[in-house]
């Protein structure tokens, strides 16, 4: 079955979400390498690695369905 436009906005739109939602992991991440020094804040400075580590992977996630939905629709395959 073909991939819809509407099905293919879905997909670019929940690609750009999962970006988005990396990109202010990383910042957060940023933040907290620039706090005091102290055994809490890197054990929180390590919590926000891990966190954007996992978005990254949702994205590249988001980034093969839609790529894979566009190889479909155009090429067929």
């Amino acid at each position: 079955m073909p991939v819809e436009i509407p099905e293919l906005d879905e997909m670019q739109k929940e690609y750009k979400a999962a970006v988005e939602k990396w990109v202010a992991a990383i910042r957060e991440e940023e933040a907290l390498a620039s706090t005091e020094h102290s055994v809490a804040d890197i054990d929180r400075w390590e919590e926000a690695e891990e966190t954007q580590e996992k978005l990254g992977k949702a994205v590249v996630d988001a980034k093969c369905r839609y790529e894979d939905a566009l190889r479909e629709k155009f090429f067929n395959f």
